[in-house]
């Protein structure tokens, strides 16, 4: 299984809740890979056809691991490549989002109903950049696993929850 990471709007590919996921990762076997949004910092649907080529242009099975701008990159390219039917869809497994940004103005993409993968959904009650809301409302839309923490936005204060649900869903997966 290969595990692709995107990074938040004010993130990087190395930034802190990758470096400790992509070690749970190796840790269980699979490769993974964290593209890097820096040069598009305002531009999300920018990076959802970066992803969307790096998708189509990988071989493996996939597992589609984002936060913040990055969930709503993950999610939007999972929609994109449901919506056209291509061998690409088939090769993403999951989707594990952290607190995305998703429902919110200035993105392009608005309806997530495209028919997906498995979905974790971790989310903070004190994220003051993303309401929690939003993510239950996917969660709601997708039937997807929710785990709503003590914390902010970044997920710093419940990183050890954040890991332990990772690992849990990655093990289901590969």
């Amino acid at each position: 299984m290969h595990i692709v990471f995107s990074h938040g709007k004010e993130s990087g590919p190395d930034g802190g809740k990758i470096r400790a996921l992509s070690a749970i990762a190796v840790d269980l076997g699979c490769t993974y890979e964290s593209v890097d949004y820096r040069d598009l910092p305002d531009e999300p649907d920018q990076r959802v056809e970066r992803l969307v080529n790096y998708i189509n242009d990988c071989e493996d099975d996939i597992i589609l691991v984002g936060s913040s701008m990055g969930g709503y990159v993950s999610v939007a390219a999972a929609c994109e490549l449901a919506e056209h039917k291509n061998d690409s869809q088939q090769r993403v497994k999951g989707l594990f989002l952290m607190v995305p940004a998703v429902y919110l103005p200035g993105y392009g993409r608005q309806d997530f109903s495209a028919e997906l993968p498995a979905m974790c959904i971790v989310h903070a009650w004190g994220d003051d950049i993303v309401p929690y809301e939003h993510s239950f409302r996917l969660a709601q839309q997708h039937q997807a696993d929710y785990h709503v923490f003590k914390g902010r936005h970044r997920l710093s204060e419940p990183l050890e929850q954040v890991k332990q649900v990772f690992l849990d869903f990655i093990k289901t997966r590969i």
